[in-house]
C-alpha cells in the first residue's frame, strides 16, 4: 500500500525550495521534521563558513563593484538582505581568521558558530596582559572545546574565558565589567514615542534583569485566561512599573542604604584567597630560559582548582569584582561537599526553606533540565520523589525546574513518567530520557551554565 510519506523525503525538503515547504513538512512524521530542522541547521553553518571565506577573498582581491562600496561588509549588505552591521561582522571575522587557522578549521568544519568564532577570535587578539605568548595555543584549545558541539552555549564559553582571565589576571578590567563603556541613548521619535538603546556592563545588567524579573512574569486574567502579552510587551510594562515605583517612593538614593539585590555565587576559598598576578608565578624562568611552575604546564591551563563569580542572569563575573561586591553585601553561606553539592537541612518539612532554595540556586544555577537556560527566578523547587509518597525535603531529593519542565515531569496524559530524574553519586540531578529520545536511555544533565559532563 502506498502512503503519503512515499512522495516526500527529508532530503527533498532540505534540498528543495522554501516555496510550499509547509505542505511538504505536513506529510512527514515528527521525527522526520526534526531531522529536517537539524540538517538545515548544519547546512546553514556550512554556508555561513563559505560566505565568510568568500567575503574575505573579496576583501583581499576586490573588483570594481566591491571598491565602489566603503568596505566589503557594506558591499555584502548592499547586495543582500543583511544590514551593514551584520555585513561588517562577517567581513571582520573573515579577516581575523587569517591569523588563527585552528579556529578557521573548526568553523569551516561546521563545529563552531559564527558568534562563538568571533568571541574566541576577540580573546586571542586581545588576551589578558598577564598571559605569556606560549600559553595562547593551549588557551585557544580550551575555548574551542568549550564552543564545540550541540551542547555549546555562550555562557559556557564566557565562563571558560572568565577562568582563563583569572589564571592570567592583571589590573585591567574585563570588557564585560568595564562600566566606562556603558551607554544609554534615549531619543524622542517624530511620532511622539521614545526609543531606548543601551549597552551595559554585566553587573548593571544583572541589577536591571533582577529588578525586572518579578514585574515581567506572565499574569493570568481574573478569569484564568493566560497572559496574552508578548515577552517584549511584558518587559516594557515591567520597565514602566519600575520607573513608577521609583518615582512614587522618591527613592533617589540613600547613603548607607541597602545595595541592590544582586546574587553572586563563589566558593569561600576563592572569595577569601587573593592570588598574586599570574604573571609573577607563571613567568618564573630557570637558568636555561624555560618556564616552570606555570599555569599551563603540560600544555593545558590549570583550571581545576579555580572558580569565578557567577550571577544568575548575566553569568560569569571576575573574582576581583566579586571581592569588591563582598565588601558591602549580605553574605549567605551554603555548605557544599567536594562535588559542589549543598549539604542538607530541615528534611522533615514539605516546603523548601529559603536556605534550601539558596543552596539549590548555588548548585543548579537555574532549571536543571538538560539544555534549559531558565534562570532561578523562573524556577520551582521540585521533589524528585514526591512528598506525598514519603519523599523528604532534602537536597538529594530536590531540584530546580522551570514551570514548563516542572509541568512536563508532573504532567498530564501522554507525558507522565517519560523523563526520570535520579540523583547521581555527585549529589546532582541527572535526567534519564525516554527510549523514544535515546534508545540507550543514557543519563544527562544541564550543561548550559557548567562545564562538560561525562555521561554513562
Amino acid at each position: 500500500m502506498t502512503t503519503v510519506n512515499d512522495f516526500v523525503s527529508v532530503e527533498d525538503v532540505v534540498a528543495g525550495s522554501a516555496t510550499g515547504v509547509r505542505g511538504r513538512l505536513w506529510r512527514l512524521r515528527p521525527a522526520e521534521v526534526r531531522d529536517v530542522a537539524v540538517s538545515v541547521s548544519a547546512e546553514i553553518l556550512r554556508l555561513e563558513a563559505i560566505r565568510v571565506a568568500a567575503v574575505d577573498e573579496l576583501a583581499l582581491n576586490p573588483d570594481e563593484q566591491v571598491l565602489c562600496c566603503r568596505g566589503v561588509g557594506r558591499w555584502l549588505a548592499t547586495n543582500t538582505m543583511l544590514q551593514n552591521a551584520a555585513g561588517n561582522k562577517i567581513a571582520a571575522l573573515g579577516a581575523a581568521l587569517r591569523a588563527f587557522p585552528d579556529i578557521a578549521a573548526q568553523f569551516e568544519a561546521g563545529d563552531l558558530s559564527l558568534d562563538h568564532a568571533a568571541i574566541i577570535v576577540a580573546f586571542c587578539e586581545s588576551p589578558p596582559k598577564g598571559m605569556p605568548d606560549r600559553a595562547l595555543p593551549s588557551c585557544m584549545k580550551t575555548l574551542l572545546a568549550a564552543a564545540s558541539g550541540v551542547e555549546a552555549t555562550t555562557i559556557k564559553l564566557r565562563y571558560a574565558i572568565a577562568v582563563l582571565e583569572r589564571i592570567f589576571e592583571s589590573d585591567d578590567t574585563p570588557p564585560g565589567e568595564d562600566d566606562d563603556l556603558n551607554v544609554l541613548r534615549i531619543s524622542p521619535t517624530l511620532n511622539g514615542r521614545v526609543a531606548i538603546k543601551g549597552d551595559f556592563d554585566a553587573l548593571t545588567g544583572e541589577m536591571l534583569l533582577s529588578a525586572l524579573s518579578g514585574l515581567s512574569m506572565p499574569k493570568p486574567a481574573a478569569d484564568g485566561t493566560p497572559d496574552q502579552r508578548s515577552a517584549a510587551k511584558r518587559t516594557a510594562d515591567a520597565f514602566t512599573e519600575l520607573i513608577r515605583r521609583y518615582l512614587d517612593n522618591a527613592m533617589t538614593g540613600v547613603d548607607g542604604g541597602q545595595r541592590p539585590h544582586v546574587n553572586v555565587h563563589i566558593t569561600a576559598k576563592d572569595l577569601a584567597e587573593h592570588r598574586e598576578c599570574t604573571t609573577t608565578r607563571s613567568e618564573t624562568a630557570s637558568d636555561d630560559g624555560e618556564f616552570y611552575g606555570s599555569a599551563f604546564d603540560d600544555d593545558e591551563p590549570d583550571v581545576e582548582d579555580l572558580d569565578v563569580g557567577y550571577m544568575p542572569w548575566m553569568g560569569p563575573l571576575s573574582v576581583s569584582l566579586t571581592r569588591m561586591l563582598a565588601c558591602d553585601c549580605m553574605l549567605s553561606t551554603v555548605l557544599m561537599d567536594g562535588n559542589g553539592a549543598p549539604l542538607d537541612a530541615t528534611p522533615h518539612k514539605r516546603l523548601v526553606t529559603p536556605e534550601q532554595r539558596t543552596a539549590l540556586i548555588a548548585r543548579d544555577k537555574g532549571c536543571a533540565f538538560p539544555n534549559c537556560d531558565a534562570v532561578p527566578a523562573w524556577c520551582d523547587a521540585h521533589h524528585i520523589k514526591p512528598w506525598s509518597v514519603g519523599g523528604l525535603t532534602v537536597m538529594d531529593n530536590l531540584t530546580l525546574l522551570c514551570r514548563s519542565h516542572h509541568r512536563l515531569i508532573h504532567s498530564t496524559s501522554g507525558f507522565r513518567g517519560i523523563w526520570e530524574i535520579k540523583m547521581g553519586d555527585d549529589h546532582k540531578p541527572w535526567f534519564i530520557p525516554p527510549a523514544a529520545i535515546d534508545p540507550k536511555q543514557r543519563r544527562r544533565r544541564s550543561t548550559t551554565r557548567q562545564g562538560p559532563v561525562h555521561r554513562d
